[in-house]
């Protein structure tokens, strides 16, 4: 998101603290939220504040790989009504209109 010099500045002369992300498009829409550590959770945007604390329904984690935990599994945990603290938060993205692929990039084994 680009802004322009003026609104820029305003941001930092209003003393208010304002998000750049603009989440009320989701709320009560499906949203997949990665946090620090690794950890991935999929749930309905119920509510948020301006600093990123997210309130999601219905809320499912998907469990890591014990032998890498840098990679997620299909198996997945659920966990119902939740709070994710703001600072964790590293992404947030609609569930709607995004898809899984395989990775183009991946070189098969034994190549």
């Amino acid at each position: 998101m680009l802004f322009s010099s003026k609104c820029f500045c305003h941001l930092f002369q209003s003393g208010r603290k304002e998000t750049v992300l603009d989440l009320a498009k989701f709320v009560d829409k499906g949203v997949q939220v990665k946090l620090t550590g690794g950890r991935q959770v999929t749930g309905t945007l119920k509510g948020y504040d301006q600093l990123l604390n997210l309130v999601l329904d219905e809320a499912i984690e998907f469990l890591r790989d014990p032998d890498d935990p840098l990679k997620t599994t299909d198996q997945t945990r659920r966990l119902g009504l939740i709070v994710c603290r703001g600072t964790a938060v590293m992404l947030v993205s609609p569930t709607d209109g995004t898809d899984e692929i395989a990775n183009p990039f991946l070189q098969p084994e034994g190549a």
